[in-house]
């Protein structure tokens, strides 16, 4: 064998060795037995565990403008009288806990959505890997947009339920139930607001079409503001219709998504 045939060979050899060294702990999708997915999946599992925990230990840290943050819609209601109230001595510690998971999914969800694309992407092909980057990209912002519609509508819901209750009722919020429900309505409005995706995923899929959504529309207005009663955590009717009007805007905006997706 002549020396460069000899160089050629070398080349190829560190190449395939290269190579098997980065893919010796990602096999083959289709490839792969139960027991290697299962593997797979629990190594994702430990990550998005441990980066909880650690979202959890800031948001543990950051407590006091966690809390000041929450409190903003309150506080711009009623400047200046805005305060929360503990009635057990337990009472400080379980909301900062409680504080402390909700901030840790908060700040650990771009780990958490990156650990779903990694045990997702080796089983697409070519076409669905172009499309799953930009449907990843759309969650994550139509979420974080869904919980700031929230947060903005929050003070005219509050305003609503204190007023309901007449004049003779003075306020004297519980910390844990006043921040469950904000956080909780933020996240209803952030994962509805995921709609318009579903919708896309289903016409991409080929299990909807754009005409047959046109034909759904009168049936989808009674069905999306059932849906936003039903999910609204605080029942009054500003986050009510914040809530059912963007969901049905996001309707609208998906079937022209799909007639273009169509023609393309």
């Amino acid at each position: 064998m002549t020396s460069e045939g000899a160089k050629a060979e070398d080349r190829r050899r560190r190449f395939s060795v290269s190579r098997l060294l980065r893919g010796r702990g990602r096999p083959d999708p289709n490839a792969m037995t139960l027991a290697q997915h299962l593997v797979e999946l629990r190594k994702r599992l430990l990550i998005c565990v441990l980066a909880v925990f650690c979202g959890g230990i800031v948001a543990f840290l950051l407590y006091p403008q966690v809390l000041a943050f929450l409190q903003g819609p309150y506080c711009n209601l009623r400047p200046g009288h805005c305060g929360l109230y503990v009635t057990g001595p337990l009472d400080g510690l379980s909301l900062r806990v409680s504080m402390a998971t909700y901030g840790g999914l908060v700040f650990s969800s771009p780990v958490l959505l990156w650990q779903v694309w990694r045990f997702i992407t080796p089983g697409l092909d070519p076409k669905e890997k172009r499309y799953a980057i930009p449907f990843v990209a759309a969650s994550i912002v139509l979420f974080l947009f869904g919980m700031l519609v929230a947060y903005v509508t929050f003070p005219h819901a509050l305003a609503f339920l204190i007023a309901i209750g007449g004049a003779g009722v003075h306020t004297w919020y519980n910390p844990m139930r006043y921040v469950n429900l904000i956080v909780l309505l933020m996240v209803a409005f952030g994962i509805a607001f995921e709609f318009p995706v579903l919708l896309v995923s289903l016409e991409l899929a080929g299990v909807l079409s754009p005409a047959k959504l046109s034909s759904w529309r009168r049936w989808a207005i009674v069905a999306i503001t059932a849906v936003a009663a039903f999910i609204t955590p605080s029942s009054d009717p500003f986050s009510m219709m914040a809530l059912a009007i963007p969901m049905y805007l996001f309707y609208e905006v998906s079937i022209l998504i799909g007639k273009v997706f169509k023609r393309g």
